[in-house]
Parts: structure tokens; sequence; C-alpha cells
């Protein structure tokens, strides 16, 4: 990562945060929301780390396939911490 200033940086985890909070919310993946908004899934990942800088398109393109007005990605919201590895799958019941 870049050296940024310190509130770009908050900024880019609050956008984060709230994209990751949405998206599990209306209940898609990474992958169908990346597809949804137009963009590569990888670019998504870190969008939700805050890794990444993300221009007024991308801020519009998934605020559309949220379906939330842009300025809801914006709100102040903290990032979960990164945990290593896959996140692992639910065990299904077997009955």
């Amino acid at each position: 990562m870049t050296d940024r200033p310190a509130r770009v940086v908050e900024i880019l985890g609050y956008i984060g945060a709230n994209v990751r909070r949405l998206r599990l919310s209306r209940g898609l993946t990474q992958e169908r929301l990346a597809e949804a908004a137009g963009l590569d899934l990888r670019f998504l990942q870190r969008v939700e780390r805050g890794q990444t800088n993300v221009g007024v398109a991308v801020v519009v393109a998934l605020a559309d396939a949220l379906n939330v007005p842009p300025a809801r990605l914006f709100r102040k919201a903290a990032l979960p911490e990164a945990k290593p590895g896959r996140p692992r799958k639910p065990k299904q019941n077997r009955g």
C-alpha cells in the first residue's frame, strides 16, 4: 500500500466496511457483487479491505449494485479484523 494521508485511509476503510456489510446483508457473494457492478473480483476484494483507491464511477457502480445512494458508502464504519486464509464453509446438516 502506498503512503496515503490518514484521512484517505480512514475514508477508504469506511467504503470497504460499508460495501462488505451491505453485500453480506443482501446475501451476495463477492463474485455476484463484482459481476453486478462490472468490477474485477480481485479489485472488489481490495475495496472491501480498504486497500485500494476508488473513483466516483466505482462508488456509483457499487452503490447501484447494492441499491443504495452512493453517500451511504461513506458512512463511518469499521473494517472487520482480517483473518488469514480462506473462510470455512458452513457445515451442512445431513439428516
